[in-house]
């Protein structure tokens, strides 16, 4: 299709600093993809042990408990692109250098734990300045399209970086894929810097403690935004330990290693691309409600394993996991979006992403010990079991329940409230509560945020 049509199909394309941000959600998620690959099969190489590859992954994640709020506050003070140059040259340097450690055969299982808890910090700075930037580059009215697509962009990378990383380690070993990472991530900073934030007002506010209550008020006054961020907690918790620690050691046990690993994340990254596209129509009248049932479909990856499915059956679960957890994601960013006000907006996010990967730490550390003793499958089952189970739960929230769309267009729906709930209720028993993430997997696009 000509640039023209295109634009004229998509107009968000027609604005400079929306291109300059697309571009940027192709080279990142592509780059990062290697290290999704590369980090655990590193650990495997090295150990072998299951435990290991728990300690190595919670160290990436840990961070995200404190440097979270911290980038939330940055990120409403100064323009959020520069918060993401700082996040992903802290990711190039700790990717970067624990590749050249692999290359040289003198990488120590302390060196991948540290090196990925800078990796953490990095993922953690990211998140709240990603999501406060999209809206402000992009008018209202285009902000789902503009969703849409850029997801559709970080998709399509992550799922051609995932199959090249996978066919990188098993050829040439993890540090190759993990020293490309790096050096995809250093090429992200020239066009992040060339995007124009208008109307940001930099520095200003009250202190950070005073920014973080704001946040925190805004964040606690929404009932349907910390129900589906507790409940978010407790699946990304079972999720990460079941299948992003003990997927990797399933596959090299019995799928193939390094090469089905990629290709199981890269049918997820087509399940992606697949939802994407359906986003730029689709929008269910009652986004909270959807964003909450689709929480099940958590369950399906580990189970597949756990069920020792055969790889392209696994392959096919995979697709559409991706393809629900797109759909979610771009509900859940646009119901941010248009419910909280933008200066509170990465504040906000913060608090989702900090509730989202509290307790993601803890599946990773408990994963491996426990499959150690009882085996990888019944551990599995029970983090589906556990999935499943606080899914149904969330759905006691009327907020949750009956929350809906403005408008029927999927290029304008938005979300707002149903009328106050009785303090008596499932949703207005409940007053507060640290409480939902794009990816654990590079984005934390595993999470409703």
């Amino acid at each position: 299709m000509p640039w023209r049509a295109l634009a004229r199909r998509f107009p968000v394309l027609a604005i400079r600093d929306f291109r300059l941000l697309l571009a940027d959600r192709l080279l990142a998620p592509a780059a990062v993809a290697f290290s999704l690959v590369g980090v655990s099969f590193a650990v495997l190489d090295l150990t072998g042990s299951t435990a290991d590859l728990s300690y190595v992954l919670a160290a990436q994640i840990a961070p995200s408990l404190v440097f979270t709020l911290i980038s939330g506050v940055v990120a409403d003070r100064v323009p959020p692109q520069r918060v993401v140059v700082a996040a992903n040259i802290m990711i190039a340097v700790a990717e970067g250098l624990l590749g050249i450690l692999v290359l040289g055969g003198h990488v120590l299982l302390w060196h991948m734990i540290v090196l990925e808890a800078l990796t953490g910090v990095g993922m953690a700075v990211f998140y709240p300045a990603s999501q406060a930037l999209l809206p402000k580059i992009v008018p209202d009215e285009l902000l789902q399209q503009a969703n849409a697509i850029s997801r559709l962009a970080m998709n399509g990378a992550q799922m051609g970086g995932a199959a090249v990383a996978g066919v990188v380690v098993a050829a040439v070993g993890p540090g190759w894929a993990l020293t490309v990472c790096g050096v995809g991530l250093l090429g992200t900073i020239p066009l992040l810097l060339a995007i124009r934030v208008t109307g940001h007002a930099e520095g200003g506010g009250a202190g950070m403690l005073s920014d973080l209550r704001d946040g925190w008020s805004e964040f606690a006054s929404h009932t349907w935004l910390w129900v589906i961020v507790v409940q978010y907690c407790v699946i990304l918790m079972a999720w990460y330990g079941g299948f992003m620690v003990l997927g990797p050691a399933v596959a090299k046990a019995e799928l193939g290693g390094a090469t089905a690993w990629g290709a199981i994340a890269s049918a997820e990254a087509l399940g992606l691309i697949i939802g994407g596209l359906l986003s730029l129509r689709f929008a269910p009248k009652r986004p909270i409600l959807f964003v909450a049932i689709v929480g099940a479909v958590f369950a399906i990856p580990p189970l597949s394993l756990a069920m020792h499915w055969p790889l392209p059956a696994v392959f096919l679960a995979a697709v559409f996991f991706g393809l629900s957890m797109e759909v979610m994601a771009v509900q859940w960013s646009v119901a941010l979006a248009r419910n909280v006000p933008a200066d509170r907006l990465a504040r906000v996010s913060a608090y989702d992403a900090l509730g989202s990967v509290t307790a993601m730490p803890l599946g990773a550390l408990l994963a491996g010990p426990i499959a150690e003793k009882i085996g990888p499958a019944p551990t599995q089952y029970g983090a589906g079991a556990l999935i499943v189970l606080v899914s149904g739960f969330s759905l006691l929230s009327r907020q949750v329940r009956t929350m809906r769309a403005v408008g029927s267009s999927g290029l304008g729906a938005g979300v707002i409230p149903p009328p106050p709930v009785s303090s008596t209720s499932p949703a207005g028993a409940a007053s507060a509560g640290p409480v939902a993430a794009e990816s654990a997997q590079g984005e934390p696009q595993a999470d409703p945020a």
